[in-house]
């Protein structure tokens, strides 16, 4: 009869034992740290392994040393060229000093998402659109940069930014279609007229040899007959030296220029 009147007491101070237990028994992962509270005041990091908290006077509050992956939200930005332009990044961020990530922020990854999407408005607004196209790595650096030291304070180390996708308007598109065409045909013009160029030196060249020694155009059309005669054709072509045909042509013009003989004029007999 006594067991049976002191059974709901003993079943009452066994559930309090374990829920002290429970309480003051806290198991802290490798990659966490245990900021502890001692009546409100911050006693400090515990951790990892085993801790032991005082029931009803100690509180621990668990922070996670990883590295978080945040993505920041597309952002409209105006350029320094007047171009709207929707930009979103992605950053790498770790804590660490547990004990300011907790004291001095309430919410320390949302904290850091907002400036992380304030300050990339900040610096492409003050960025040229080509800059923003070519000079990548530079805008990713001055970004971290930037949210590094507005994070400091709060035990946050951000340790990449990275812009990944910039979406542009499509009249802006267009445009640069037509400009990257435009570059193109204007390499093609410099290129070929290069050439032309290169070609015209060797054919200057070419001709300085030959006049020094007219024997070699007679080479070069014995290299040309054997060029044809390699190919199946019935064309034969017989080369005539250019000073035989200046002969010919000289002698033409000389006739040509020579008045005719007049007739002899007969004259009447006496």
């Amino acid at each position: 009869m006594l067991f049976d009147s002191l059974f709901p007491v003993v079943v009452v101070i066994v559930v309090f034992v374990l829920f002290v237990l429970f309480s003051a028994v806290k198991v802290v992962q490798e990659y966490e740290r245990g900021v502890v509270f001692r009546l409100g005041r911050l006693v400090g990091p515990r951790g990892p392994g085993l801790i032991l908290l005082i029931p009803f006077v100690e509180r621990m509050q668990k922070v996670d040393l990883r590295t978080i992956t945040m993505d920041v939200p597309s952002q409209e930005v105006i350029t320094q060229d007047n171009v709207t332009v929707r930009v979103n990044a992605v950053a790498y961020f770790r804590v660490l000093d547990p004990n300011a990530a907790i004291v001095n922020i309430a919410d320390y990854i949302r904290a850091t998402s907002q400036i992380a999407q304030t300050t990339l408005r900040s610096v492409l607004g003050q960025s040229a659109l080509d800059d923003l196209l070519s000079e990548r790595e530079k805008i990713n650096l001055e970004l971290q940069r930037i949210i590094d030291q507005q994070t400091e304070p709060w035990g946050i180390k951000v340790s990449i930014v990275e812009v990944r996708d910039v979406e542009l308007p499509e009249s802006m598109q267009r445009a640069m279609a037509r400009q990257a065409e435009a570059e193109r045909e204007k390499r093609a013009k410099i290129i070929h007229a290069e050439g032309e160029f290169q070609a015209s030196q060797q054919l200057a060249n070419a001709a300085d040899v030959i006049s020094r020694n007219p024997v070699t155009i007679q080479l070069r059309y014995l290299q040309t007959l054997t060029e044809i005669g390699n190919e199946q054709n019935t064309t034969v072509v017989f080369p005539i030296p250019i000073d035989l045909l200046g002969g010919l042509f000289n002698q033409a013009g000389r006739q040509s220029s020579t008045p005719p003989a007049r007739a002899p004029e007969s004259r009447a007999a006496d």
